[in-house]
């Protein structure tokens, strides 16, 4: 059973996820970040949103930064996108990035679940938002943990 956040990933898993990260915002202007902690404490999707505000990620140029928030012990995540990205997208927007982690993770490949959802979503943010030369990263790549 993982019950720490420091067991979750071990620090080269982790390096992989901020390549990804790296790699997944280099076609888009849009921000990615990842955020794990042990427990939402409750709602996944409030905490969710918590977490990308103490994160400053409502702060992009465009209002276009996600956040992969990482619930351990609930085993629940959610992809948060910001105003920018909710009001151009269609409903279903995130489904198949979801669809595509869930399969990863039933099978405990946690690092392979963050890496394909994230490169996923660098793909789905291009298509709303692609990368132009003026582009500067605007959040850390790094992950936080709660």
């Amino acid at each position: 059973m993982l019950d720490k956040v420091e067991n979750f990933l071990t620090n080269i898993e982790e390096q992989e996820i901020i390549e990804a990260i790296r790699v997944a915002e280099l076609n888009t202007s849009g921000e990615i970040r990842v955020h794990i902690e042990k427990t939402s404490k409750g709602d996944a999707t409030n905490r969710a949103l918590e977490v990308f505000y103490a994160l400053k990620m409502d702060n992009t140029k465009l209002q276009n930064a996600v956040l992969i928030y990482v619930a351990i012990e609930e085993r629940a995540f959610v992809i948060y996108g910001d105003k920018g990205i909710n009001d151009v997208v269609p409903d279903n927007f995130w489904d198949s990035t979801k669809d595509l982690m869930v399969s990863h993770f039933k099978l405990g490949n946690y690092k392979a679940g963050l890496v394909e959802g994230i490169l996923k979503s660098g793909e789905q943010l291009k298509k709303y938002f692609p990368y132009n030369n003026l582009d500067t990263n605007e959040l850390s790549n790094e992950i936080s943990k709660g």
